[in-house]
């Protein structure tokens, strides 16, 4: 097992219920993973983790299971690619041990929602199924788990789809594509390509749910498209009606779910619980009382007519427009914070929107000078050292009407350890200038 966080842990689990021989490797020398070490030692894994751990003799091996976040550049898996030893992930190793059919989702953007949404709307349904994948448990633990599902829902991501060769889902779906993760593909179509991967084993015999606007090539499975910016998909959205050819089939205000980008999220959540045979009655009723995770256009505070907005999930430059679009309709502008690690994007590319939506923009982290470069033509452009001088400089650009968008457009890595506590320091920021009002 190549890592032991969450997804190494399950499948070291599952191997040792097979009757394999366990060994994890880890060059992590953090407290909190020699106690995961040291548990799964217990359990009867070799364990070879710290920052000076190798593999001695690779060529041992039948195999080895890469973790999703671990790059096959790293050195104890090139020991073994060096040595011919097949590398898989983690779903690539379980998915031969899961018995009820498997929901794929990738995508750019709206994963997770979709997945929490088809969830959601499935169990409402009568069906017992679980969410996993990127997203909530690994495949590897809930293929050890007694209860009898009728669907694993899995959200998969682009690195965990360039380990599979033999995974098969019977229902794939395509949220949307945009440019992202630049910083580990060589390009654009490395990226797109390792994200097609879900499709490729599918037959006739399954369905593919699929984004209008990406025109996917040489898919061979049943199709269904959405688009809720043009009418040409199956489902679209039509003021405010979710749409499937010529029939209505509810309004996004019977959900709790707001924008375009989450009408399409529910397109593709609502096109699978059809195909499955559920009612169009079910599944609205399944949706009543659902609410979007944290850190995607989630509502923080409104304070003297202006709407704080903490939109941290948006990692990538497409997320960061799709938020612009939703709150174009702000009074008095948006004003935008934004920036963060330098993973290859191209600032340039959104220049029409910031420029089209936003009213002041304050830049913070790596890109906060490349963001300026490229936008400061066209908006009112500040740099700022942290969260908390954004925030206050936020609330008195915005004074008493309009939205405060913290939608960074990039990932966090340069001064966050993930999106959750960017989104978090922005709710404690806000909080702080309302005490201070």
């Amino acid at each position: 097992m190549l890592g032991c966080g969450q997804s190494g842990m399950a499948a070291a689990r599952l191997a040792l219920r097979e009757g394999a021989n366990v060994c994890v490797f880890d060059t992590d020398n953090s407290s909190e993973l020699k106690c995961r070490a040291e548990e799964l030692g217990s359990e009867g894994c070799k364990i070879a983790v710290g920052e000076d751990a190798v593999c001695s003799e690779p060529e041992k091996y039948a195999f080895a299971v890469i973790s999703p976040g671990i790059s096959l550049d790293w050195k104890i898996a090139t020991q073994f690619t060096d040595s011919g030893v097949p590398i898989i992930g983690e779903i690539e190793f379980s998915y031969p041990f899961c018995s009820p059919s498997i929901i794929g989702v990738t995508g750019t953007n709206g994963k997770t929602t979709t997945v929490e949404l088809i969830e959601k709307i499935l169990n409402g349904c009568g069906e017992t199924v679980v969410a996993g994948g990127n997203y909530g448990r690994p495949l590897s633990d809930i293929v050890c788990d007694s209860t009898s599902y009728s669907s694993v829902i899995l959200e998969i991501s682009s690195f965990q789809l360039e380990a599979i060769s033999e995974f098969h889902p019977s229902v794939a779906v395509w949220t949307n594509f945009a440019p992202d993760h630049l910083d580990r593909y060589s390009g654009i179509d490395g990226y797109k390509s390792a994200k097609m991967r879900l499709f490729v084993n599918q037959n006739e015999e399954d369905w593919a749910i699929i984004n209008d606007k990406d025109e996917l090539q040489g898919l061979k499975a049943q199709t269904v498209t959405f688009s809720a910016h043009q009418d040409s998909g199956n489902y679209s959205l039509n003021e405010g009606n979710i749409v499937c050819g010529d029939d209505i089939l509810f309004n996004l205000q019977k959900t709790k779910l707001r924008g375009t980008h989450n009408a399409e999220n529910l397109m593709a959540a609502t096109a699978v619980a059809q195909i499955k045979g559920h009612s169009i009655n079910s599944i609205v009723e399944s949706l009543s009382d659902y609410t979007a995770p944290p850190h995607r256009c989630e509502l923080v505070a409104t304070v003297g007519g202006v709407d704080y907005i903490n939109d941290s999930k948006a990692t990538n430059l497409h997320a960061m427009e799709s938020a612009l679009k939703s709150f174009s309709g702000s009074n008095e502008g948006i004003v935008l914070i934004a920036g963060g690690k330098d993973k290859g994007l191209s600032f340039s590319d959104v220049v029409d929107s910031v420029s089209r939506h936003v009213k002041h923009a304050i830049l913070i982290g790596e890109t906060r000078f490349q963001m300026a470069e490229n936008w400061a033509d066209q908006v009112d452009c500040r740099l700022s050292e942290d969260l908390d001088e954004a925030v206050s400089l936020g609330k008195s650009l915005a004074k008493d009407k309009g939205t405060v968008l913290f939608s960074p457009g990039t990932s966090s890595f340069d001064m966050f350890s993930g999106y959750e506590e960017r989104g978090d320091l922005f709710k404690a920021a806000v909080e702080k200038q309302i005490k201070l009002k």
